[in-house]
């Protein structure tokens, strides 16, 4: 649209609601970029649940099989035992006698060390088992907890990008609006200097950077007849009669 037909005044408000445009797309952009990593962490958690049952499970197996080691080697225990006292009915020899005597002993002082162990190993099967069970339970609070928050995360995310594309949309419309050349700095601008392009003017600074600004910015900007620029930074300044000019006020 050439700069004839329309009066600064109307290009400063057009570039400020496109302005305002810009900084909903920006706030739904970085809103949309935290869903990710808000879902990887929430499964990260329910992994963590997981894990803590997987481990728990382990160990149960674990001492199981320790027990039924345990087991074996009372069996064999026991087996010795008897070969030992099945020898001593056929032997006819004292000191052979006494001595397969003597390994039925060591036997059975092994087999109750044995099953001291089994007692301590049945405490923990137990302390374990009860450790599985809560565990299960954390997990399937957890996948349920997740499948809940992925849900609303999920929503949240369609809606983001419902109203971005929306947004979107019609910040074009409003770009098409403004006369090309203020566009085109603006554009420029915002590349370059972020959401806050078009920034006014009060207590003789500029809203942007500011700086104190000379008094023929200032001037210019109260006159309203060309797109005034800060010296300092190079964004575009406007002025409105609300707005406080002299130093201090």
């Amino acid at each position: 649209m050439p700069l004839v037909w329309m009066t600064m005044q109307e290009i400063i408000e057009k570039l400020l609601i496109l302005q305002d445009r810009n900084r909903q797309i920006l706030r739904i952009s970085q809103e949309l970029e935290l869903i990710q990593p808000e879902r990887a962490n929430l499964k990260k958690r329910a992994t963590g649940t997981q894990n803590q049952l997987d481990a728990a499970k382990l160990k149960v197996k674990q001492l199981e099989a320790e027990r039924k080691r345990l087991d074996l080697e009372v069996d064999a225990k026991k087996s010795q035992i008897e070969k030992y006292a099945n020898q001593q009915l056929q032997t006819r020899k004292n000191e052979e006698y006494r001595a397969l005597a003597h390994e039925i002993e060591m036997a059975k002082e092994a087999i109750f060390k044995i099953e001291d162990q089994q007692i301590e190993l049945m405490e923990q099967v137990e302390a374990a088992q009860k450790q599985v069970a809560l565990a299960t339970q954390e997990a399937a609070d957890a996948k349920k907890g997740l499948d809940e928050q992925i849900g609303l995360l999920d929503g949240r995310e369609g809606n983001l990008k419902k109203e971005l594309a929306q947004l979107q949309e019609s910040r074009t419309a409003l770009a098409d609006a403004v006369e090309e050349g203020a566009r085109n700095r603006y554009e420029r601008l915002f590349k370059s200097k972020g959401e806050n392009v078009v920034v006014g003017v009060e207590h003789s600074v500029c809203g942007g950077c500011h700086m104190k600004l000379p008094t023929q910015i200032i001037t210019l900007c109260r006159g309203r007849s060309e797109l005034v620029t800060c010296p300092n930074c190079g964004r575009i300044l406007y002025y409105t009669p609300d707005m406080l000019l002299t130093p201090g006020d």
